[in-house]
């Protein structure tokens, strides 16, 4: 069978390295067919947060992976369309108050985006990463027909739960499924960095980044730096003036520590836009919600699935997933989720995800989401 050209996106860390391995060793391939791997760094930025010593150690460190595994390297330089899509977009939604996720605008407009037209641009079949998530189509057997139809692509939770990355991948569509591979899927952590040693990778001894790409560290320096302080005041649940905040863009619902009250602990519940308040309370049952409003949906599928929706949801990447009935609203583009058990700490600005009540293939599949607000 011809081989299919498959162009990695390597980071210089252990999970891309390995998915590049996997590639590069006819181990993972739809259909069992050879794969002729390239692999390409993108330079997401290097005054933007992290130094840009620090981002010349990640390019010299994927370049060295590449020679070890012989495969191409190219590098893809998208430090201005990241600053302009991502960080833009990520500071507007601080300065009104929300708290925004960046890794999934960056997934679906540079990964999935930017470097998959790139790919197309040079003749590559898919695009793959070192996410843990998995891919497969959905097949329907149509009435009095012994064949079946290959209906669309589908999303899967991983075999790794505790390194499930499809939170971040719901804005994908089936256009960018169609070329996507996901090596690491069915495989654990332990696995892959047993598989990293296996393969000789240079890869030993990188620490795991926890953090949003290009904030260095504080994200409460960051946002200094790049909006400034904004004082205004804080009132407690019944409305009595406690004290004063830096600027609601430093502070999340559900946050407990950082405002400098006495008498506390002290959660955030709630923010003012208008009149720059930031609403906090002593009661944690002042963070429980039932339902949850959204908007900015997408749906993998393609359609919109028909309301209302029994789903399971999580609000926040670490969050469990939960019982939701969704439905439309009046409200045009919003919709809202009713959750069978109480939410704690909804976020306005961060992703609700939804995915199948059953699971299949192995995993539950990602239906969708939208931004909460």
């Amino acid at each position: 069978m011809a081989k299919v050209k498959v162009l990695c996106a390597l980071s210089g860390g252990v999970d891309s390295a390995v998915a590049a391995a996997l590639l590069k060793n006819g181990e993972f391939l739809p259909d069992g067919r050879q794969a002729e791997v390239s692999s390409a760094f993108i330079k997401f930025c290097s005054g933007c947060g992290k130094s840009r010593n620090f981002t010349l150690k990640e390019e010299k460190r994927a370049k060295k992976i590449a020679r070890v595994l012989n495969i191409p390297f190219f590098v893809l330089d998208l430090q201005k369309e990241f600053k302009q899509t991502v960080i833009k977009k990520f500071l507007e939604e601080c300065k009104k108050g929300k708290t925004p996720n960046p890794c999934v605008v960056c997934n679906k407009e540079i990964k999935f985006g930017l470097l998959a037209e790139k790919a197309l641009e040079l003749n590559f079949d898919f695009i793959a990463t070192g996410h843990y998530a998995r891919k497969d189509q959905i097949f329907q057997l149509p009435a009095g027909k012994k064949k079946a139809k290959a209906l669309r692509y589908g999303l899967f939770s991983p075999e790794d739960k505790n390194k499930d990355q499809t939170y971040f991948l719901y804005g994908l569509g089936q256009k960018q499924l169609r070329r996507a591979l996901f090596p690491l899927g069915e495989y654990s952590k332990i696995q892959v960095k047993k598989m990293a040693e296996k393969f000789n990778l240079p890869v030993s001894g990188i620490k795991e980044s926890q953090e949003v790409c290009f904030i260095p560290n504080r994200a409460e320096d960051f946002l200094k730096e790049k909006i400034k302080e904004n004082f205004g005041e804080i009132i407690d649940a019944a409305g009595k003036k406690i004290g004063r905040h830096k600027g609601l863009w430093f502070y999340t619902i559900g946050q407990r520590k950082g405002m400098g009250l006495a008498g506390g602990p002290y959660y955030v519940c709630g923010k003012n836009i208008e009149k720059n308040i930031l609403i906090v309370s002593k009661e944690e049952k002042d963070l429980i919600k039932k339902k949850v409003f959204f908007k900015y949906s997408n749906w993998i599928s393609g359609k919109k699935p028909v309301f209302p929706l029994k789903a399971k949801a999580k609000i926040r990447y670490r969050s469990p997933l939960a019982f939701a009935s969704v439905n439309k609203t009046k409200k045009r583009g919003v919709f809202e989720a009713v959750f069978t058990s109480p939410q704690k700490a909804v976020t306005p600005g961060q992703s609700i995800v939804f995915y199948s009540v059953k699971t299949k293939k192995g995993g539950r599949e990602v239906l969708g989401g939208g931004t909460i607000i």
